[in-house]
């Protein structure tokens, strides 16, 4: 009977009764094949670094959101040093904006903290293989991101290019509701929608992107 080798893990999380139960969970668990050894812990992205390169873990498990230093930065440069440890993201976070930074960081897997006890030790033991592991919630995600047009590239409708044309001439949202027979409120709603499509923070980037683009002209 062969014996499978331990997985060694780093813990990092802002909250030290988070590693004390992720520490404790894991040496519970030391007499399933294969174990897990927990060799360190960290309060902090950098700190998640630094004590990556001192212990050498298979597995990362990454929280996100820290005071000290974020995990996807940890993440990034873990990456750019080329660390042989996985980062399974382990947060309560499951937002477009948490996601898809960490994987597209270099993330092998994303979990959330309500994961039942049995599917992180799974997760780990693919992590540690270099299997990708996504929590439900956050593959649904990712499909939809996929499949969503990238900034630029998803066409404007008929009454936004008429929004947009206004809004080239120096145009008010008030002026353009009452153009276009519409409410104001409305108005805003397709300016978010360009602002959207166009990748635009306001008015005059949204314009200058349509021209860039050969939307206008």
């Amino acid at each position: 009977m062969t014996t499978e080798p331990l997985i060694t893990l780093l813990i990092v999380d802002d909250h030290p009764v988070v590693r004390d139960g992720l520490r404790g969970m894991f040496e519970s668990a030391s007499g399933s094949a294969p174990g897990f050894r927990v060799l360190g812990e960290a309060a902090s992205g950098p700190e998640a670094v630094t004590r990556a390169a001192e212990l050498d873990p298979d597995v990362i498990l990454m929280d996100l959101r820290m005071p000290g230093g974020s995990g996807v930065a940890a993440i990034r440069e873990l990456t750019r040093r080329s660390a042989r440890a996985k980062v399974l993201v382990l947060t309560t976070y499951d937002t477009d904006s948490d996601t898809l930074p960490a994987i597209e960081a270099g993330a092998t897997g994303y979990l959330l903290k309500d994961a039942p006890r049995d599917e992180l030790f799974t997760a780990v033991r693919a992590a540690a293989e270099g299997r990708t592991v996504l929590s439900p919630a956050v593959a649904s995600r990712l499909v939809r991101a996929v499949r969503t047009p990238a900034p630029g590239n998803e066409p404007l409708s008929t009454r936004e290019r008429e929004v947009l044309t206004l809004v080239a001439r120096g145009t008010s949202n008030r002026e353009i509701a009452h153009e276009l027979f519409i409410s104001e409120a409305t108005v805003k709603t397709h300016l978010t929608h360009l602002y959207t499509k166009l990748g635009a923070k306001d008015r005059a980037a949204a314009v200058a992107a349509a021209y860039d683009r050969g939307i206008l002209g």
